[in-house]
């Protein structure tokens, strides 16, 4: 039964299959059928290529769970969605926490991602006319005040400077939570006839508001985002604006972020501080909840009156300009996370992805196999963002981490894939595996990439719409939210007194008046009079 061998002071070199494995003990050979990785018996120990193969299966065991060790150190979705975010966050090394409260190192994987945002906005920003500038990051608390709207809206955020080098100021500074006072004295000064119009700027930077609560990307005391500022010679012009630069939101973010993006206003209840309108795009994140992705505000002439910004008009009249401001902000990367992230880690679509191809060379140490994967990063590298992990990790760690760090795809190659002039191409979002003739290579790539992408968007907007609800009265309005999670649309009168009564009761806000009315029914669902507007509600991070 057990076939002999001879008689050796060590033990000798056997091969060992997936299927067999063959146990040494005394100069005799014991064939298992079946992977085996060891047992707590004494007597069992592995033979495999050298003596002390005891140490073989420990070594094996260390590896599978390395291999795991990953994916284990995430909280599944399901179980605890906060959680869940902050594991891929930390895992995928997006970002850290530092010494200073509620602030965080964006780190480069995480930068990366907002270099790619900053890029294709930057770009969209230019095509109509966009033009970039920089001001200071400090307000004095004069000009802070001069909008009074505006500065109690963000009273509670401010941040304050009180002293220079070992000098007390004689005037506070604010930190700026956001720029418009700024413009405004800039637009002051700057502008004088109508042949100064329009001023359309725009400015990357960091702002500061003093959160309570903070949560990476989500919400932090220091983000850096886009803010642009306007101004025009009428309010149709800064009209047309603002819901231009709305628009230019939502096709980025379904284009280039593969999120669908409900667009519509708000209401007076949520608009922004001192604007006569403000407009949003709002996604519905896996959880169910609403997320803010970006907004634009139309100001009228109220910033300009309160700091006299006028101009010389064709009729030689003094005018007040009309503005406009917007912004999206790097919470824009909590939203990807959310959106299309898993229990294995983040899911980054191919037209936002840092690394859009990681080529894992399986058996590395074997000859050729390393420059193969060059060669093929080289090729790749003329038209998509491609790394090789030519890391000492085995390749199931490998697989593990390419997939937390949610490369598009993952090519793997193999010294038996060279030999037969081929390799494998495995898609993050789906996991799909396709073996592909290594000539094949490029174009197969750029197809299954823009697939991903398109599918990407595709399935994110069936989650929204299936978790998109429609209530008619207060006992459906109260069922849906107390049950499920989502948006749920249903008619509003116009009044705010509704909208804090459903906050106070269900800790659910409006989200925003679709540009697209339904009309659900003739009643307010809080308050049972006529109805004005169809308003998507949620719960909103």
């Amino acid at each position: 039964m057990y076939p002999e061998a001879a008689k050796h002071s060590v033990e000798p070199a056997l091969t060992v299959t997936e299927q067999d494995t063959y146990l040494y003990q005394s100069g005799w050979y014991r064939r298992v059928i079946g992977p085996f990785f060891g047992s707590d018996d004494p007597a069992f120990f592995v033979s495999v290529d050298r003596i002390s193969s005891s140490l073989y299966a420990k070594k094996k065991r260390r590896e599978k769970m390395a291999d795991k060790k990953m994916v284990e150190a995430i909280t599944s979705m399901e179980e605890d969605f906060a959680q869940w975010y902050t594991d891929v966050v930390k895992k995928a090394e997006l970002c850290d926490y530092t010494s200073v409260k509620g602030c965080m190192v964006i780190k480069p994987a995480g930068y990366a991602i907002w270099e790619l945002i900053q890029k294709e906005l930057d770009a969209r920003f230019k095509a109509v006319g966009v033009q970039n500038v920089y001001l200071p990051m400090f307000i004095p608390e004069s000009l802070l005040d001069k909008e009074k709207d505006h500065v109690e809206g963000f009273a509670p955020e401010v941040a304050w400077v009180t002293q220079g080098g070992l000098n007390e100021l004689p005037e506070r500074l604010c930190v700026r939570p956001t720029s418009e006072t700024l413009f405004c004295d800039f637009y002051k000064n700057d502008i004088h006839s109508y042949r100064d119009l329009p001023k359309v700027y725009n400015q990357w930077c960091s702002v500061v508001r003093w959160e309570k609560e903070t949560r990476p990307f989500l919400r932090s005391r220091e983000f850096l985002w886009q803010e642009g500022h306007t101004a025009h010679a009428t309010a149709e012009e800064s009209q047309e604006r603002t819901l231009q630069m709305l628009n230019v939101y939502a096709k980025f973010l379904e284009e280039v972020l593969a999120i669908p993006a409900i667009k519509g206003q708000k209401t007076e209840k949520e608009k922004f501080a001192g604007a006569v309108a403000t407009y949003t795009v709002e996604a519905l994140m896996h959880d169910g909840k609403a997320l803010q992705s970006g907004t634009s505000h139309n100001f009228g002439d109220g910033f300009a009156k309160a700091f006299g910004i006028q101009f010389a008009d064709k009729d030689n009249t003094l005018k007040y300009v009309h503005q406009t401001s917007w912004g999206m902000t790097t919470r824009l990367i909590g939203a990807l996370i959310m959106v299309h992230g898993d229990n294995e880690g983040l899911v980054i679509p191919p037209r936002v992805a840092p690394i859009q191809i990681c080529i894992v060379p399986v058996m590395q140490k074997k000859e050729g196999v390393l420059d193969k994967a060059y060669e093929l990063r080289d090729r790749l590298a003329k038209n998509f963002r491609v790394k090789v992990d030519d890391s000492d990790k085995t390749p199931g760690f490998k697989f593990a981490e390419a997939e937390m760090r949610g490369y598009p795809i993952r090519v793997e190659i193999g010294p038996k894939d060279i030999e037969a002039g081929k390799c494998v191409i495995c898609r993050r979002d789906t996991r799909e595996k396709t073996e592909v003739a290594l000539e094949d290579l490029e174009t197969k790539v750029a197809e299954i990439l823009e697939t991903m992408q398109k599918e990407m968007l595709e399935r994110a907007r069936a989650h929204r719409d299936s978790h998109t609800y429609v209530a008619h009265n207060m006992e459906e309005f109260e069922q849906i939210f107390n049950e499920k999670s989502g948006f749920v649309k249903a008619m509003w009168c116009g009044c705010q007194e509704c909208e804090d009564k459903i906050k106070e009761k269900l800790a659910v806000t409006s989200r925003c008046m679709p540009f697209e009315q339904e009309q659900i029914a003739d009643t307010c669902v809080c308050c049972g009079k006529p109805a004005k507007k169809m308003v998507y509600w949620g719960r909103a991070y």
